[in-house]
């Protein structure tokens, strides 16, 4: 394919480590989680700051002191107040979409050099009350004597003792004002099906024949390549110390989450846990809660090269694709053939494949549903499979089954590996890919850049 001035390329990426929840980086506010990216970011490339034109960030949970996330995170960073920026949100795929949209500005001609990325801190996501826990507050706000405010917290213990009532004559119930209910497990359920994430992962293992055991042998295999990679280095291109709170002497280098002392053995005696009778998704064949920011930098081809870069990776294509809410995990077989089309190419042409691991029953289902004709003429109405993916090509430094998915970040991880790893490989095409929460799927087809 020709190129033009108007190509959308990578000049760099960096993120910050991925941490499982509730441990080293918990404290770290999501918007400080992304000034660090988007600052190793600007410094990494020299980047004069007057130049970019829009940031854009992706983020799930979106922290209610940092409405517009995109916007703190450039003004922390150094971002003039000047340029713009806005928040994006398509759940899983938020920081893709970050990319793609600035993808499109920058196609249009409306910019020409964007900062994209994401951040997230799921230790953060909020638990909730009730809502008669939240207007007898109200109530309270309100009350304009002692007198008042007795009545509205009389309210309240009159309300929870209805719930105890209702126990002792009706049987169990779900809630009451004083228990909280849980942001995250709330977010990775589908309100339209009625089932979380996991379920959904249940279903798909059942539908493509995936043992328990090909599942822990490929989430053992996820850290022993994760392992590798930080033990040889490669993963250093991609990350940046974050300092720790509150004396910033404490720093964090590498994810926390990859274990090299895990096991085949100790992955089998993980119970299941979302279905505790016939399930085959455990904690340990899924990924873990996680925080963690990642940012990239676009420009277009014309702007770069007039500002003396040398891009790492162009954008080649991009695709979102629906699908049933409760087979979500196979957004990627749908998404990625409307990719192929758009880029002129075919699975074939992919050197290098990063699948998103939100469990191993999805990887593996979606590796089997690409490689199936049946499939792709019944739900895809093509002619031929999407193709066949080698195993030996995918995930090649692990995925976020050891390294950990922040909801609002990965969609970036996955970009910024994908490439580097194309640059040492001298490999052409790569796909980014993954499942998004709702029964969506993503994609994004990058091309090297002749150094």
């Amino acid at each position: 394919m020709a190129k033009s001035g108007r190509d959308v390329v990578i000049v760099d990426g960096v993120r910050t480590p991925f941490a499982k929840a509730n441990s080293k980086l918990r404290a770290l506010h999501p918007a400080e989680l992304g000034k660090v990216a988007l600052k190793e970011l600007v410094n990494r490339t020299n980047l004069d700051v007057n130049l970019v034109d829009e940031v854009i960030v992706g983020n799930v949970g979106n922290p209610s002191d940092a409405v517009n996330i995109s916007r703190v995170v450039a003004l922390r960073a150094g971002i003039p107040q000047s340029v713009s920026a806005h928040s994006v949100h398509r759940n899983c795929a938020s920081a893709m979409e970050s990319i793609t949209s600035g993808y499109d500005k920058i196609k249009a001609g409306s910019a020409d050099v964007v900062v994209a990325g994401g951040t997230e801190n799921m230790s953060q996501f909020p638990l909730m009350m009730g809502n008669a826990f939240v207007q007898t507050f109200e109530k309270l706000s309100m009350a304009r004597s002692p007198i008042q405010q007795l009545t509205a917290l009389a309210g309240l213990l009159k309300a929870d003792l209805k719930q105890v009532v209702d126990l002792m004559t009706t049987g169990p119930f779900q809630s009451t004002p004083f228990k909280p209910r849980v942001a995250v497990v709330e977010g990775l359920t589908d309100p339209f099906v009625g089932i979380n994430m996991g379920q959904t992962a249940e279903i798909l293992a059942k539908e493509f024949g995936l043992s328990r055991e090909e599942q822990d042998e490929f989430a053992l295999r996820s850290h022993q390549k994760a392992v590798q990679a930080q033990q040889s280095k490669r993963l250093d291109a991609e990350t940046t110390p974050v300092f720790l709170p509150p004396k910033y002497k404490e720093f964090v280098t590498q994810d926390i989450g990859p274990r090299a002392e895990q096991t085949l053995a100790q992955l089998a005696k993980l119970k299941p846990f979302f279905d505790r009778q016939y399930g085959t998704i455990t904690v340990g064949n899924a990924c873990p809660i996680t925080d963690g920011a990642a940012m990239v930098l676009l420009m277009s081809r014309e702007k770069a090269l007039s500002l003396g870069y040398k891009p790492i990776a162009s954008i080649r294509s991009y695709a979102f694709a629906g699908l049933e809410p409760e087979r979500m995990g196979l957004g990627p077989v749908y998404s990625t053939p409307k990719a192929l089309k758009k880029a002129g190419l075919t699975l074939a042409d992919m050197g290098l494949f990063e699948i998103n691991e939100a469990f191993a029953a999805q990887v593996l289902s979606c590796v089997k549903a690409m490689g199936s004709k049946k499939f792709a003429q019944e739900k895809l109405g093509l002619d031929q499979a999407v193709g066949e993916i080698d195993m030996e090509k995918l995930n090649v430094n692990g995925g976020a089954i050891a390294l950990g998915h922040p909801v609002g970040a990965t969609g970036t991880r996955l970009v910024i590996t994908l490439m580097k790893e194309m640059q040492i490989k001298n490999v052409q095409f790569g796909l980014a890919t993954l499942c998004i929460g709702g029964g969506q799927g993503g994609a994004v087809i990058l091309e090297r850049e002749q150094s």
